[in-house]
């Protein structure tokens, strides 16, 4: 059995071009799908927060809409209900890497609030990178890549080819013209070989033990391919 760092937004909004605050949180599939996957196979899951606070959903992400009626919203509420590492935290400040063996990000556009600028997540995503165990980031999640950076200033992402939620996607999303920036634009600025798939299809990047999904569709199959590595 392994354990897994899932390190989650704390934010429960993200600050727009306008300076307007979008209440937002993580993307519910972005959590379920992929600690549905390892907790069926045997691992355990310990969640970190900034500052251990209690991780708020989207509320887009539980409507009906989205989860095909009503009776597929509350079985994801109850899902998130269930499950008891939500409602404590670890702080993010205090995970220590070598307690884990695998490291994974969620997504939602919380995110771009708060991870993307925490020197906390910054190093542990360093060091994940540089250990060789399985980091996996899915859709907006790779906004935190944003604050890892070697000493001399580069990016340690700098040449991998991975993936992330497009400007196509946000753009279909209603909010390209309202972000202060798009992450595929910032991540592409990094150095990254940026790959994209179709809007909101499954899209799978794997470059050695960095393993990313572009949109909520691609938590499944990533997880799929982190549990091939953790055996």
């Amino acid at each position: 059995m392994s354990k897994i760092l899932f390190v989650m937004t704390g934010a429960d909004h993200w600050t727009l071009a306008d300076g307007t605050k979008h209440p937002t949180g993580y993307w519910a599939e972005e959590l379920l799908a992929p600690h549905r996957a390892f907790s069926q196979a045997g691992h355990e899951i310990v969640v970190a927060t900034p500052g251990g606070v209690v991780p708020t959903a989207d509320q887009g992400s539980l409507s009906a809409e989205v989860n095909d009626g009503q009776a597929g919203a509350d079985a994801v509420t109850a899902e998130l209900a269930s499950i008891t590492a939500l409602r404590s935290p670890v702080k993010l400040e205090d995970a220590d890497l070598a307690d884990f063996d695998a490291v994974f990000y969620p997504g939602g556009h919380g995110p771009m609030e708060d991870l993307a600028v925490d020197a906390a997540s910054g190093r542990l995503l360093t060091a994940a990178l540089d250990s060789g165990k399985p980091l996996g980031v899915v859709c907006h999640g790779p906004a935190a890549l944003l604050a890892a950076e070697r000493a001399d200033g580069s990016s340690p992402f700098a040449g991998y080819r991975l993936t992330g939620f497009t400007n196509a996607e946000e753009t279909q999303a209603g909010f390209a013209d309202k972000a202060e920036w798009l992450l595929q634009d910032r991540l592409a600025a990094l150095g990254a070989d940026f790959q994209q798939g179709e809007p909101w299809a499954p899209h799978v990047v794997v470059d050695r033990n960095l393993y990313t999904g572009q949109n909520p569709a691609s938590s499944v199959p990533l997880a799929a391919e982190m549990l091939k590595a953790l055996g």
